[in-house]
């Protein structure tokens, strides 16, 4: 699917608005379906960042919106708040529309301001240029008519979830959107709760809402655990435990993860990938066997969701997956440090390995830089260069479950790593992932706030990935259990007064 939001930056003259114009065409290429509805939202008087965002929020589903200057909804500095921006940017990320096309002058690319109103406003812009930057899918800089994209791509959309085909390939499907007025309809459940106060967890009941399009959720009954064992040898699993030993722990119970899965009711699948290549010496794997890896993913999730399965909860023991985890996550995300990816490496013993974690470092500082001199972009291109096949049957995973709409808790580097490259080949992925905790982990925190998703704890469990999930998961499901049960007896109270 092509890119959900949209951000066109320029300077004056720079073309920026005839082109966000070709990107909300009704063409087969160029981004809306022919169904499409392309509506201009500007600004009247009084309007500001806040009304913006509810004129986002109320789009249906099927427009393309386009916003021809940002500026204007700045005004002389009214609305351009701490509180309004965040408004609008939750707005954003939650737009229903098929496309959402945002315009903004780049500020350092406009007329130097010289009054202190104007200095003002242009650091008000600057704030919404950079909040916006870090949520939507693509941000595209007109220079000359000539468009430079600094973050995503422009892809045609997709009309039919398809995912593997009769050749071996792999078609990005068309993945939906949750059920936007099923969230509504619980949110207004959980406020006629009266005494019961779910607090944080009220997130965990408008989740489940949209993914299951009905204000009262069910909760969840048939937890599928896929937790993948694909090796990344060299530099990069310097310091890391054998994947082996994990795994047998794991298929004899003995391990946290599978004690943690025991006692929350959730069947394990432990799920062998092809070892990667080690990043030193070149791609973790060849551009040919992607489309075969994202396959494997999506098969996974087919069966487990044909066998009943209702939530997903995505893990890995593989050596090395962190750091080819951080690697990606570098590669797709521009900007990004890739030692601010990489958490502690600890002995066995519980002291900290430093020089394991400098290793680790090298790694993906070389192996980010190699890919980019190499011309490699795009979901695609840095899961052959910098992923491997466990991190692209991840992508898989995340794509297929979204397209059968069944939600994913992830907890961990590779999740986090899997849900931003999903994200980078259907937009609307991401919607459908619930994020319990980042188990301290840098990675995840840092893909929470690019990809929308608040964690809901912080316990900071320095176990094998999935398990922290787990570890929440009777939490999750007590939060669905009240709203539901609370439901209940309201409607025996309605029905007793009549």
């Amino acid at each position: 699917m092509a890119s959900h939001t949209l951000l066109v930056l320029g300077g004056i003259g720079s073309g920026k608005l005839p082109y966000a114009h070709t990107l909300t065409g009704v063409t087969a290429a160029g981004g809306a379906t022919a169904g499409d509805r392309v509506r201009r939202l500007e600004p009247g008087e009084g309007d500001t960042l806040a009304t913006l965002a509810r004129h986002l929020a109320d789009a249906a589903p099927g427009e393309v919106l386009l916003v021809p200057e940002l500026t204007d909804w700045l005004g002389t500095g009214r609305g351009a708040g701490t509180a309004p921006l965040e408004e609008l940017v939750a707005a954003v990320r939650r737009s229903p529309a098929t496309r959402l096309v945002l315009v903004s002058a780049e500020v350092g690319l406009s007329t130097p301001p010289t009054t202190a109103a104007n200095r003002k406003l242009a650091e008000q812009l600057g704030a919404v240029n950079l909040a916006l930057a870090e949520v939507v899918d693509g941000v595209v800089l007109v220079v000359a008519g000539q468009p430079v994209w600094l973050k995503g791509a422009l892809a045609p959309v997709a009309t039919t979830p398809v995912g593997p085909d009769e050749a071996g390939g792999f078609t990005v499907p068309g993945v939906p959107m949750p059920d936007e007025a099923a969230r509504t309809a619980a949110t207004a459940h959980l406020a006629a709760l009266g005494p019961v106060g779910l607090g944080g967890l009220a997130e965990v009941v408008r989740f489940a809402a949209g993914t299951q399009g009905v204000p009262v959720p069910r909760p969840w009954t048939d937890v599928r655990v896929l937790v993948l064992q694909g090796d990344h040898p060299g530099a990069q699993a310097a310091g890391a435990r054998d994947s082996a030993t994990r795994a047998r722990q794991l298929q004899a119970g003995t391990s946290p993860l599978a004690r943690l899965a025991a006692a929350a009711r959730a069947r394990v699948e432990l799920v062998p990938t092809e070892a990667a290549a080690p990043l030193e010496d070149g791609p973790a794997m060849p551009d040919a066997q992607v489309d075969a890896a994202l396959s494997a993913g999506w098969r996974l999730v087919e069966r487990a969701v044909d066998e009943g399965a209702d939530l997903l909860v995505l893990g890995s023991i593989g050596a090395g997956a962190e750091t080819a985890a951080a690697a990606l996550t570098a590669g797709l995300i521009a900007g990004t440090e890739p030692a601010g990816l990489l958490g502690r490496v600890r002995t066995e013993a519980g002291r900290i390995d430093d020089a394991a974690w400098i290793r680790r470092c090298e790694a993906i500082r070389d192996a980010v830089y190699e890919a980019r001199r190499a011309g490699r972009s795009g979901a695609r291109g840095m899961l052959a260069a910098l992923g491997g096949p466990d991190l692209a049957v991840a992508t898989g995973v995340v794509l297929a479950a979204a397209t059968r709409r069944t939600p994913v808790l992830i907890d961990g580097p590779v999740g986090a790593a899997a849900v931003v490259a999903a994200r980078n080949l259907a937009a609307p992925a991401r919607h459908w992932v619930l994020m319990p905790d980042t188990s301290g982990h840098p990675l995840v925190a840092r893909a929470a706030g690019l990809l929308g998703l608040r964690p809901l704890l912080e316990l900071k469990l320095e176990l094998d990935e999935g398990a922290t999930a787990l570890a929440a998961l009777p939490l999750l499901r007590t939060a669905l259990e009240l709203a539901a049960s609370s439901a209940e007896t309201a409607s025996a109270a309605e029905s007793a007064a009549e």
